[in-house]
């Protein structure tokens, strides 16, 4: 959200925080990608196997075969092996599965990027329509809703 405010453009899926900013700036200036709730469901029911994806996706599959062989640490081939093995044994947030859409995405983001005035336009609407999640607001929520506070009359010595 704060990225958004300060005209950032979010690439990401429908969870979190991604939902209020999508709703807010408007569709056409967030890139989604990636599995929505029902198909995170239906997969997870089906057994989903994360080696299904590193199998079928050649690029997905060079990718963790060089973080495991060390490509990225120097060498250290036991550096990124947590992470290597989280995602081909459990991949609990279905990172390979999104793979593909994230890399079709990235297109879109590089296209948008090339044109100068739609980015722009873009990045201004984020900053134009994310006003919603200021501290300010946010602040003045939390003391109405939840610490049932109002706010207290200051006087400023005048000089």
């Amino acid at each position: 959200m704060k990225f958004a405010m300060n005209g950032a453009l979010t690439i990401g899926t429908l969870d979190g925080a991604n939902v209020e900013i999508r709703e807010a700036v408007g569709a056409e200036n967030f890139f989604l990608f990636g599995m929505t709730v029902e198909e995170v469901a239906k997969a997870r029911a089906a057994g989903y196997d994360p080696r299904t994806y590193y199998r079928a996706d050649p690029e997905l599959r060079e990718a963790l075969d060089q973080i495991a062989a060390g490509y990225f640490s120097r060498g250290d081939r036991e550096t990124f092996t947590p992470i290597v093995d989280a995602l081909l044994g459990r991949d609990e947030y279905f990172v390979l599965a999104d793979f593909r859409a994230y890399v079709e995405c990235q297109e879109r983001v590089a296209a948008a990027f090339r044109d100068p005035a739609r980015w722009d336009r873009m990045s201004v609407l984020n900053v134009a329509r994310v006003g919603r999640f200021s501290s300010d607001r946010a602040i003045r929520e939390y003391c109405e809703n939840i610490w049932k506070v109002g706010p207290i009359p200051v006087s400023l010595p005048r000089d």
